[in-house]
């Protein structure tokens, strides 16, 4: 007990980093996949092309390499970023990407119908979009983006890699400084702790949206 007594505040401190970077990735993620979303979804074609692209490959090439190429490969051409900003911007940019494609599909699956009776009412593509689209939206991709944000609050783990002390680098060090393996059972705990509270909380959101309750 007094082992876990020290050991504990230590691992709240990785844990703060942890939460930050999952937060402001949510913050900046979320609305930037709808941004995204309806700009795959766009008419003109340099547009559509352009976020197919992009989506391609920040779907289509691992987050640690990314990661990797934001902090150590934009240094290369003289635009050195602190490592949270580079890691925010590697999780921003590979979020949204996800979301993006998640938040398309959901717009996708609205009946056309919906389009056609707002054009016949009168409004604008932006209040059919905002006003119809988007709501009905939120409520069909809601278990695909709990599953992203459960993937994400593990994901941090991987800015390790850049030197950042979140919960699993200070779980390893203490580790290894004091020949234990009890870090990684906390660390585990921890994990498991807020995955809980994103199910629980996805699983309230989901009841607030279920309109046949």
């Amino acid at each position: 007990m007094e082992y876990l007594s020290k050991l504990i505040p230590v691992m709240l401190m990785g844990t703060t980093l942890t939460l930050k970077l999952f937060f402001c990735t949510l913050v900046l993620a979320l609305p930037l996949g709808v941004v995204f979303a309806v700009a795959r979804l766009s008419r003109f074609k340099i547009l559509n092309v352009f976020m197919q692209i992009y989506i391609w490959i920040f779907r289509g090439t691992p987050l640690l390499l990314q990661l990797f190429f934001i902090y150590f490969g934009l240094g290369i051409v003289g635009l050195q970023l602190d490592r949270f900003p580079a890691a925010l911007l590697a999780f921003v940019l590979n979020y949204s990407a996800y979301l993006a494609e998640i938040y398309r599909s959901g717009i996708q699956s609205i009946d056309l119908g919906q389009r056609e009776a707002a054009d016949v009412l009168g409004l604008t593509r932006l209040q059919t979009l905002t006003q119809i689209i988007l709501p009905q939206m939120f409520k069909r991709v809601l278990p695909p983006i709990s599953n992203e944000v459960i993937n994400l609050i593990k994901d941090t783990a991987l800015v390790y890699a850049i030197g950042m002390s979140e919960l699993l680098r200070v779980a390893k060090t203490a580790a290894v400084r004091d020949f234990s393996f009890t870090p990684f059972i906390v660390a585990a705990i921890f994990y498991l702790l807020m995955t809980a509270g994103i199910q629980q909380f996805f699983k309230w959101l989901e009841g607030k949206y279920d309109y046949y309750h």
